[in-house]
Parts: C-alpha cells; structure tokens; sequence
C-alpha cells in the first residue's frame, strides 16, 4: 500500500498508528509540500485535491486521514475494536473525528501554523479559540476513559496524533487534567506510538528554525 506523507504531519502519523494497529505495511513515499510535489501531475491524477495523507491501495486512492484510518480497520482488522459497527459508538467516534477535523486540529493550524511557517505574530484571539477546544476535549475525557468511550479506537489515535504537535508547540497541557492524564496513558498504550513519537521530534524541527 502506497503511503505520501510528511514526517511530523498529524494526520500523517494518525494514519502511521492506525496501520500499525491492523498490522499493514505502508510503503512510505515522502511528499515534499514546500518543493510542491504535491502539486505535480503524477500525483495530481492519484488526488486532485492534491493533500496529504494519501494511500493507493492496489489500485485505490483515498485521502483525508480519517477515512483513511476508517478503511484501514474496516478493512483490514481482524475485529471491529477500534472502529466498532455498533451505530452509537460509530456515532460518537465519528463525532470525534469530526471534532478533530474542524476544531481541535483546525484551531492549532491556525494559530500555530501562521507563527512558524509565516513568521507572522501571535493572535490572541486565534489562541483562545484553541484552547477553548482543548476545554471540550478536557470535558470529554472526564466522563470517559478515551475520547469516545471506555475503549481505545481509531479517535484516541488521531486525536492523539494532534495533542503530541500541541505538546511540541509547548501548548500547557497541565491545566487540563483529564487530557494530560488520558495523553500520557495513550503514549505508552497507543500501537505505534513510537512512530508518533518520531514524527514528533521531526515536528520540532520547525520550532527550533
């Protein structure tokens, strides 16, 4: 299965867990944004939208890390454990995905994302927002053991992959309780965590520029 990725990109390393946890091999084709590889017509035919993560496997091109990590479980998990059929947990795990997608990822790339690529000045307004939606998350969690309930799933992967760049960009996780508890649990537990940890170093990189 092909794999275009970043190294350190979040929803890159959710995708990496999540493969890691079904047990498939990706074939790692790095995709250089800032050289525009996306951007070239190879890889333009495979996405038009032209992002990553993107997966071809066997022919079949998908992207957006999410449903990628969907298709990875429905298709290749020997259960349905991390991405259960029953409709409700789906419901509540596709709330979370859903949830990452647009506010907690979204909220940091805007707010952080500006800083270090544009060396543009913090905006305060832009902050608060992200740490509102830190505060969701921290409510979430105090009801629950992982993010969508009592057992790991395929949320807890890509909202971990998120909160390890939050960490990077030195984000006070202390003063949520319930996510920096769930956070250390999940870097031990989570299968795959030492890709995630790698990606992270390589995230870092970028603050020390």
């Amino acid at each position: 299965m092909d794999f275009y990725y970043l190294p350190g990109s979040a929803p890159c390393l959710a995708v990496q867990m999540a493969a890691a946890a079904v047990g498939v091999e990706l074939n790692l084709k790095l995709t250089d944004l800032m050289a525009g590889e996306h951007l070239k017509p190879s890889f333009l035919k495979i996405n038009p939208q032209h992002c990553i993560p993107t997966i071809v496997d066997n022919g079949f091109p998908l992207w957006d890390s999410r449903a990628i990590m969907a298709y990875l479980v429905e298709k290749y998990g020997k259960d349905d454990f991390l991405y259960p059929k029953d409709p409700q947990k789906r419901a509540l795990i596709n709330q979370r995905l859903y949830f990452d997608q647009g506010t907690l990822y979204q909220r940091f790339a805007d707010y952080v994302y500006p800083q270090v690529f544009a060396k543009k000045p913090a905006d305060q307004e832009k902050e608060k927002k992200m740490l509102d939606g830190l505060e969701f998350l921290d409510k979430f969690l105090e009801k629950s053991k992982y993010v969508a309930g009592d057992s790991l799933t395929i949320a807890d992967l890509s909202i971990l992959a998120t909160i390890s760049t939050y960490e990077v960009a030195k984000v006070d996780l202390s003063k949520y309780a319930s996510v920096s508890s769930w956070y250390e649990r999940l870097r031990k537990e989570a299968p795959g965590t030492e890709i995630n940890q790698a990606g992270i170093e390589h995230f870092a990189k970028y603050f020390e520029k």
